[in-house]
C-alpha cells in the first residue's frame, strides 16, 4: 500500500470520526439503534464526501487534531469574553454610543480550521461580527469601533483568541 492510499484511508477515517462526534452531539442519544445508524451514516458519508472535509494537501495530523486541554480552556476564554462583551453591547447600546465600523486585518494562523475557529468565535462575541476570511485576511464588522487602523483594530478584536489558536493547531 503506497502512501498517498494510506493518506486517503486516514483522512476518510479522521472524515467518520468527526461526523459520527457530531451525530453524538446532535443526538444527544447513545441507544443502540441511534449509535448503530450514526455509524452507519457517517461511515457512508465519508467515504464519498471525506474529500471536501480534509484536503489531500493536508498531510499535518497536527492540524486535524487539536490539543484538548488548550481547546478546553479556548472554550472558556471565548465563553468568558461573551459573557462580558454582552453586557459591554448592551450598556453602550442604553447609552446610544455605539461607532460601527468595518475593519480589515490580517491573522497569523497557519491552519484552515484554526482560522475557521476564530472567526466563528469572533462572530460569537456580540458586538463583532465577521464578514469574510479570505486566505489570512478578516473582514469584521465591529460595533464600537475603537480604532479603524487594521493592526491595532485586529490586536482588540482578536484578543487572546488567536494566541491560543496558534497552540492549539500548531
Amino acid at each position: 500500500m503506497n502512501a498517498s492510499t494510506k493518506w486517503k484511508l486516514v483522512r476518510i477515517l479522521f472524515t467518520a470520526v468527526y461526523l459520527f462526534a457530531g451525530w453524538l452531539l446532535f443526538t444527544a442519544s447513545l441507544d443502540l439503534s441511534s449509535v448503530l445508524l450514526g455509524i452507519a451514516l457517517s461511515s457512508i458519508v465519508s467515504l464519498v464526501m471525506f474529500d471536501l472535509f480534509i484536503q489531500e494537501s493536508e498531510v499535518a495530523r497536527r492540524s486535524l487534531v487539536p490539543h484538548l486541554h488548550l481547546f478546553v480552556l479556548f472554550i472558556l476564554v471565548v465563553l468568558f469574553k461573551m459573557y462580558v462583551a454582552s453586557f459591554k453591547v448592551a450598556w453602550n447600546v442604553i447609552r446610544g454610543r455605539i461607532n460601527p465600523r468595518i475593519v480589515h486585518f490580517r491573522t497569523r494562523l497557519r491552519t484552515d480550521m484554526s482560522r475557521v475557529v476564530l472567526t466563528n468565535a469572533i462572530t460569537l462575541t456580540p458586538g463583532t461580527i465577521t464578514l469574510n476570511l479570505d486566505d489570512d485576511h478578516l473582514i469584521v464588522h465591529w460595533l464600537d469601533a475603537k480604532t479603524t487602523h487594521s493592526k491595532y483594530a485586529g490586536k482588540l478584536i482578536k484578543g487572546s483568541f488567536e494566541k491560543l489558536l496558534g497552540r492549539i493547531w500548531v
